[in-house]
């Protein structure tokens, strides 16, 4: 073999040793939103897996828990714009109280979700 041939060898070699050191950072838990519908208003609001799971895992098991507990902290979700995409972020923390709210459903919206803290 030519020094050429085992220099280029010696490169894609190393090339693949970095490649199979790198680390890629684990995914964002996905969130889930939902509209919370009161008396007076609606709000959309996002739990990541986490806590959706924590709240059983589906409308009725917030509906339960907000009833249950009288309150519910959640962070409330709004469309805004980043660099001239749409997406879908976090605007705040709020508290749902169990004699305001009416009902929870899914909330299915085609912009990208930006999880919360």
């Amino acid at each position: 073999m030519t020094a050429i041939h085992m220099t280029a060898n010696r490169l894609t070699a190393a090339a693949l040793v970095a490649a199979a050191t790198i680390t890629f950072a684990a995914p964002a838990a996905a969130e889930t939103l939902f509209k919370v519908i009161t008396v007076k208003d609606e709000i959309v609001i996002g739990l990541n897996d986490a806590e959706l799971k924590e709240l059983g895992g589906d409308a009725g098991g917030i509906a339960k828990a907000i009833a249950a507990k009288g309150s519910l902290t959640v962070w409330q979700y709004a469309v805004t714009q980043k660099e001239g995409e749409r997406m879908v972020a976090p605007r705040a923390k709020v508290g749902l109280l169990a004699n305001a709210s009416l009902r929870v459903e899914p909330y299915k919206q085609p912009f990208k979700v930006l999880p919360h803290e």
